[in-house]
């Protein structure tokens, strides 16, 4: 019988991860990866047998402290034979050491506790349809108007642990769209929207308050397609956010729990109105 081998998958392996997740239904972005690998070039690990890659998971590195387990799939034809057991395991010893998150599906959340991670919150992914805003925002900016230095430094409040290499390169993605909101010469929050295999997805949407938080995100969605879909990832321990993607007639089709291993991480979370990535939080 053929072993298992589990190393590092390379950039081009990483498209072929990318659409196993869409195959999973996840919807990802058209180009997600460029940013996923920028994060941390050696988080990823693809499971072969042979030369056939049958599954991967996701092992990012943020900072000093911080890691993020996702992207954990095993192909249909190869599961229950404990593949993905071996793939969990590798992921996590890379990580050891580390306050470790993730965003588990209703279905694996048992087995994750088994791994000793626990329930912080669970996020709510919000479904809508695009439609046009009125008069242009004159406080709204594009994101590249903005000094990358004043976005990392707001974004850094509301992540556990330094992620600039992954934002600079989210921030740029090709048919993204990245506002922000000045007052003065102050940034009050910062939103995106992305192209994905369905439509588009709001992440990360983060505001000083919901009245900033709306302003954004009608923006943002007004700079869409009318009548494209939309997808809205939010904390459902910010009633503001829910509220705010209600009022804009979304409807709840998805949800996660957020757990971590140790302590969860103390953020602002009433100003964090959008998930960034299921995948990489």
């Amino acid at each position: 019988m053929t072993a298992l081998v589990i190393r590092t998958m390379s950039r081009a392996e990483l498209d072929l991860g990318i659409d196993w997740a869409a195959a999973e239904g996840w919807n990802p972005g058209l180009h997600d990866a460029d940013a996923f690998h920028a994060a941390d070039p050696q988080g990823y690990l693809v499971g072969l047998l042979g030369d056939e890659p049958i599954g991967m998971i996701a092992a990012v590195r943020y900072g000093e402290g911080f890691g993020f387990i996702g992207f954990y799939i095993v192909r249909p034809d190869w599961r229950g034979r404990g593949h993905g057991l071996a793939l969990w395991q590798a992921g996590m010893r890379s990580l050891s050491g580390r306050l470790v998150g993730l965003d588990g599906v209703i279905a694996q959340q048992r087995n994750y506790r088994r791994s000793r991670f626990a329930l912080a919150y669970k996020n709510i992914r919000h479904q809508g349809t695009a439609i046009a805003a009125g008069s242009p925002d004159p406080q709204i900016v594009p994101i590249s108007q903005i000094p990358f230095d004043q976005v990392s430094h707001y974004d850094a409040a509301l992540f556990p642990d330094d992620r600039r290499r992954f934002l600079r390169a989210w921030l740029s993605l090709p048919g993204s769209i990245g506002l922000g909101l000045m007052q003065s010469d102050t940034l009050a929050g910062y939103g995106v929207i992305r192209p994905c295999r369905q439509g588009f997805k709001v992440g990360p949407l983060l505001a000083d308050d919901a009245a900033v938080a709306e302003r954004l995100l009608r923006a943002l969605i007004a700079a869409v397609p009318s009548g494209a879909t939309v997808q809205f990832d939010t904390p459902a321990v910010n009633a503001q956010a829910i509220a705010l993607a209600r009022s804009l007639q979304m409807s709840p089709v998805f949800e996660t729990a957020r757990m971590y291993t140790g302590t969860a991480p103390q953020l602002p979370l009433e100003r964090l109105f959008g998930v960034t990535s299921f995948e990489l939080g």
